[in-house]
């Protein structure tokens, strides 16, 4: 049996030249949040495991309510292992955002739970949510899953730096996510956007990023972070979580409304 897969929509962004632009959510996992997100045309939406309180079985709804939404639902894992990487493939992600990878192994590692043979490890249950609950022809499904999933691996500390060829050279790996706290952090220099040592690091990255023909990705909360990071060479953006988002929006109404008793 033949199964169309969903378009995934961040790699259409990049066939057509443009930079894939999505958003993370970690709070407000209801399940009016996909088709709100879609109403607004992201290409990409990362749903938060690493730092929010958000289990397999939630994952599981979110992708679901997903399905029915033009954009590619990704999932941030909490850690490198394959029960987080496949399961959330299983559950109908298009894709994986992996924290902190450090080594080539621990992206050969991502890139064997994500893929199907002779690409990659990932173990094969049909009849599930990622193939509608149908049972697809196995070579066809295997084939057209390697081509969509998106592998995003997280670039956020010195060793990772150090090592970002060999990562950004890896079949299968498709971006460079810059983790800018995280990536500070390592270096010394916490929250320090503007230091050199923080802005010569992304610029590496997205250097070695596009000598591979991979993307490199960085989640702003401003737009002056934003137009500071895609002249550094990034070219994917996640733009803010959902949390600070509605705080920030909330926050300005709410003084607006003051203004107008005072």
């Amino acid at each position: 049996m033949s199964l169309p897969l969903k378009k995934n929509q961040y790699r259409e962004a990049v066939a057509e030249g443009r930079p894939p632009i999505g958003h993370m959510v970690w709070e407000f996992g209801s399940r009016g949040i996909a088709k709100l997100l879609d109403s607004v045309g992201v290409d990409f939406v990362i749903f938060d495991m690493e730092h929010s309180g958000f289990g397999h079985e939630k994952i599981c709804d979110l992708l679901a309510w997903s399905k029915a939404s033009a954009f590619a639902p990704f999932v941030r894992i909490p850690q490198t292992e394959y029960h987080f990487l496949a399961r959330a493939m299983d559950a109908g992600a298009m894709g994986v955002m992996v924290p902190n990878v450090q080594t080539v192994e621990q992206a050969q590692k991502v890139v064997d739970s994500v893929k199907y043979a002779p690409a990659g490890k990932r173990g094969v249950a049909f009849g599930c949510a990622h193939t509608d609950y149908l049972a697809p022809g196995f070579r066809q499904f295997f084939d057209a899953v390697n081509d969509s999933s998106v592998v995003i691996c997280q670039i956020e500390s010195e060793e990772g730096v150090r090592n970002v060829e060999a990562i950004a050279a890896l079949p299968g790996v498709d971006n460079l996510w810059v983790g800018q706290a995280d990536l500070s952090t390592s270096l010394g220099i916490p929250g320090e956007y503007q230091n050199p040592k923080f802005t010569s690091a992304v610029r590496h990255v997205a250097e070695v990023a596009k000598k591979n023909g991979k993307l490199t990705g960085i989640l702003p909360n401003t737009a002056e972070q934003a137009r500071q990071w895609i002249d550094l060479g990034c070219n994917c953006i996640a733009w803010s979580v959902d949390s600070l988002v509605y705080q920030a929006a909330i926050t300005q109404s709410v003084a607006d409304l003051k203004k107008m008793f005072s």
